[in-house]
């Protein structure tokens, strides 16, 4: 898989590229990730990106040309193009399997008041992370290419992505580890017992109740308890 991001702020992802899972990946030749300027593809001689608003407003709007440059220079017949916008589509777990798919993946990193209106011909899907409004589109850009790239073949162990929270609409089961016992609180029985059909009604049944208890609006779905 390849992935492009681009952004006025490449240097907000340097830690990303170089730290555990996603360094691996990119060392292992499963992903390559691409950081671009958008300053890169500005015709303006300043470099310029932004201006105001027609109609008044507050704050800085992306221009189109530097945007629609970029995409064109690198998208091919296989490109899947990534605006992202609080108005977009809420991203989730399946979503991220869905992208996993693809061989190349564009994302767009919006900024500042937000962008021109045309930019979004350039988009075959605008997601948005949440219900809520962050400075730029780098850190939602970093969670998404982050969850797509451990959905990779190779990348990690594909059960351990299986039993993720939101897989079947259910949170993870609680996990332990030694010791038995810590400060009081005992690993359950079940899980020492070695019986595998038992562990897996277990956690299974975990699963349920704590999305019962938590997030009830996953259960979209009817879950056997057994």
């Amino acid at each position: 898989m390849k992935i492009d991001i681009l952004t006025l702020f490449p240097s907000m992802f340097d830690g990303f590229l170089r730290e555990s899972i996603i360094k691996r990946a990119i060392q292992n030749k499963k992903v390559s990730i691409n950081i671009h300027n958008i300053r890169d593809y500005s015709l303006d001689p300043h470099k310029k990106v932004d201006d105001y608003g027609f109609g008044g407003g507050a704050g800085m709007v992306l221009m189109p040309q530097p945007i629609f440059s970029a995409v064109e220079a690198l998208r091919n017949e296989n490109s899947f193009v990534i605006l992202l916008t609080p108005q977009g589509i809420r991203y989730n777990q399946k979503l991220a399997y869905q992208l996993s798919k693809k061989t190349h993946i564009i994302i767009i990193c919006g900024h500042y008041e937000g962008f021109d209106e045309r930019i979004r011909t350039l988009a075959d899907m605008e997601i948005s992370i949440g219900d809520f409004v962050l400075t730029g589109g780098e850190i939602p850009s970093m969670v998404i290419t982050d969850s797509i790239i451990r959905l990779l073949d190779g990348v990690i162990n594909s059960e351990s992505h299986e039993n993720d929270s939101f897989n079947n609409n259910l949170l993870d089961y609680p996990v332990y580890t030694k010791p038995v016992s810590f400060r009081g609180m005992e690993v359950p029985s079940v899980l020492l017992s070695g019986h595998h059909e038992n562990i897996r009604k277990y956690r299974l049944n975990e699963q349920l109740k704590r999305t019962k208890e938590r997030r009830p609006d996953l259960l979209e779905v009817d879950h056997e308890e057994n």
